[in-house]
């Protein structure tokens, strides 16, 4: 009789069967042989599956799905991490994180859903981009606190390593430059700069050095200061206009139209992995691991909780949508005073 008489076609549609197939093989009176494979415990049928030669992954290029022998695999879709290092990162370059469980000093609660999660280091990334010269890229890594991933450069005049927010496209072994130089001590302006600038995928420079219409990534807001927009996996700016002195205007993925001045900096490219957006965790677990908690309707609440809450039956009340503080929550607007610096705000549904 075969070891294995059920197709998995069977297993998938049907629990009781599974259950009763798991625990089959992972008796302890199949042959000595299988030995190793009956100490797999049943809450990891997935190592079981594949140890026993079934085919349970499947990659098309872009995704990574799974065969649903459990109800967490069904729908599961994560993004290629192949190409990522699998070693742990530079530990001089990392700090430890410090959990709060969304409390402040004062141990209330001020950013709600946040607890649990597994542990993490902060990698500490070279937003300023001051060192001049070639930068090799040495590997991509992944980053847990954001949803791009990370590039390691090692400066190839003194092998000083660092790390960036990884330009989509990138591999290893690519060179990347920085065309900023840090302000001067003695009036604090930015120095003349005369090299050939090459506009290239990873390279940082001022807005008012690169080209009408390049897509940029990392913008700073602030004349010598650090990158703050465009950070997140698949995010870019499109610059419109530029010149040397003045502002610059640039087109973020939002739509909206922002100036920000021309001595700020920017990198050449989109953030690396687009498809951070499309992919599906498959379970509430995998939400846990990275230290959510679980968000609970207002109108599940009782009135003294929660504006939207008390009521009989799925009752929403006579007023928009709120927060748990009266704050409008879907499209209202709250700014007192209009951005002097946007030129054109985002579209609004």
């Amino acid at each position: 009789m075969p070891l294995f008489p059920t197709s998995l076609a069977s297993l998938a549609l049907k629990p009781a069967l599974r259950t009763s197939f798991l625990a089959r093989v992972c008796s302890p009176r199949i042959p000595s042989a299988l030995a190793p494979t009956a100490r797999l415990s049943m809450s990891n049928p997935l190592a079981l599956f594949q140890q026993r030669g079934f085919a349970v992954v499947r990659k098309d290029g872009q995704f990574k799905t799974w065969k649903p022998i459990t109800p967490g695999l069904r729908f599961k879709r994560m993004v290629l991490r192949d190409h990522l290092w699998k070693g742990r990162p530079i530990r001089k370059l990392t700090v430890a994180k410090r959990k709060k469980g969304g409390r402040n000093n004062t141990g209330r609660i001020t950013v709600r859903h946040r607890g649990g999660g597994h542990k993490r280091r902060i990698r500490i990334l070279d937003w300023q981009r001051t060192k001049p010269g070639a930068h090799e890229v040495v590997r991509l890594e992944y980053d847990p606190g954001r949803t791009a991933w990370i590039a390691l450069l090692k400066n190839l005049k003194n092998e000083e390593l660092s790390y960036i927010v990884a330009p989509d496209k990138v591999q290893p072994g690519d060179i990347v430059q920085s065309y900023r130089k840090p302000p001067t001590p003695d009036h604090g302006q930015h120095a003349d700069i005369t090299q050939t600038v090459s506009i290239e995928r990873g390279n940082c420079m001022p807005l008012k050095m690169i080209p009408v219409g390049s897509l940029i990534h990392c913008i700073g807001l602030v004349p010598f200061g650090p990158g703050l927009m465009c950070r997140s996996a698949g995010t870019y700016g499109q610059l419109m206009a530029t010149g040397q002195t003045g502002y610059a205007q640039v087109r973020l993925s939002s739509g909206e139209v922002r100036r920000i001045h021309v001595d700020c900096i920017a990198t050449i490219g989109v953030v690396s992995n687009p498809n951070h957006q499309h992919q599906i965790l498959g379970k509430a677990g995998a939400r846990r691991w990275r230290g959510w908690r679980p968000t609970v309707r207002g109108m599940a609440m009782n009135p003294c909780d929660h504006p939207h809450g008390g009521g009989r039956g799925k009752s929403k009340g006579n007023r928009h949508p709120v927060s748990p503080w009266g704050k409008p929550a879907k499209g209202g607007k709250t700014r007192t005073k209009p951005n002097k610096y946007v030129i054109k705000p985002r579209e609004r549904r």
